[in-house]
């Protein structure tokens, strides 16, 4: 009987692990392997380069940007993504309807709902355009100058971060709404029998015993943050202005499909994947919770 169990699944998981070895040890494999070629898939002769795509990382000034960009991006968008859909939903659990409370999750939720690159150029052309934009008609109304949103490099990084918090707080707020929710109200009534207010049942109750939620959040932010694409390529032209708007993910696309050498965008995506690796175990082992309720 039980070896029968084993069978059966055995037989269930083959289709999962056939996935997995398709769609992604097999292109995790590969991507190493080319990583080490100067590969063109318009070339006929692709030779073995060893470690040569990996030295001129360190001497592409481009490259440099791209991954300073990227980690900007990603500990700002991800830092005020947190605080924000922390703050957004604990607000929203505080409502005694049901209905209000759906009412609201449903409302941020929405942006999420639409496609990424619909939303850019919408953005792009109505609400950050430089000319006929609602933020500079909003802006010139309060006798002020228009500014160009994308168009500055002051100001591209924070338009990009605000467009992407804009498209992306929704999911954010929908799981930690969820863990809020999950947590027994008998916590909270002793907290009350014992005095505390507001600010202190969010610190040491609501905070706490999110510890699960919160490492998961976040660990699934980073790793979408690390790999935004969109954005960057719809609301900006041609990366930014010096190069602003320039992330690992968009550089990597102009140079295996632009350039043509998919050998050394191989390399860029393997040092991106061992970025995400390290953060995500670093983030992981930070966040470990040991503790039930």
């Amino acid at each position: 009987m039980v070896r029968s169990n084993k069978k059966f699944l055995l037989l269930i998981m083959i289709p999962i692990i056939a996935e997995a070895v398709i769609f992604l040890i097999i292109p995790i494999l590969g991507t190493l392997g080319i990583s080490f070629m100067d590969y063109n898939p318009l070339g006929h002769t692709n030779s073995f380069t060893g470690w040569d795509n990996y030295r001129k990382l360190l001497e592409d000034e481009n490259f440099i940007i791209a991954l300073r960009n990227t980690l900007c991006f990603t500990i700002f968008a991800v830092g005020i993504n947190i605080v924000i859909s922390l703050t957004a939903a604990t607000m929203i659990s505080q409502l005694r309807s049901n209905k209000t409370r759906s009412f609201f999750r449903m409302m941020f939720f929405m942006p999420c709902m639409a496609p990424m690159v619909a939303s850019a150029v919408v953005w792009g052309r109505s609400i950050l355009n430089t000319k006929v934009g609602l933020v500079n008609e909003i802006i010139r109304d309060m006798g002020g100058d228009a500014i160009a949103w994308t168009g500055d490099p002051s100001y591209v990084m924070f338009s990009v971060i605000v467009f992407t918090l804009w498209a992306d707080l929704g999911y954010n707020i929908i799981l930690f709404s969820a863990g809020i929710d999950g947590i027994p109200g008998e916590v909270y009534e002793a907290a009350a029998i014992d005095g505390a207010g507001p600010f202190r049942k969010f610190f040491n109750v609501t905070l706490p015993l999110l510890g699960r939620t919160t490492t998961f959040v976040v660990l699934m932010t980073l790793i979408s943050y690390f790999q935004m694409f969109a954005q960057f390529s719809v609301l900006l032209f041609k990366d930014g202005p010096q190069n602003s708007g320039l992330v690992l993910t968009s550089y990597i696309y102009k140079i295996a499909f632009v350039n043509k050498d998919m050998g050394y965008a191989a390399a860029i995506s393997v040092i991106l994947f061992i970025l995400i690796l390290i953060v995500s175990l670093v983030q992981r082992k930070a966040g470990k919770v040991d503790w039930e309720y």
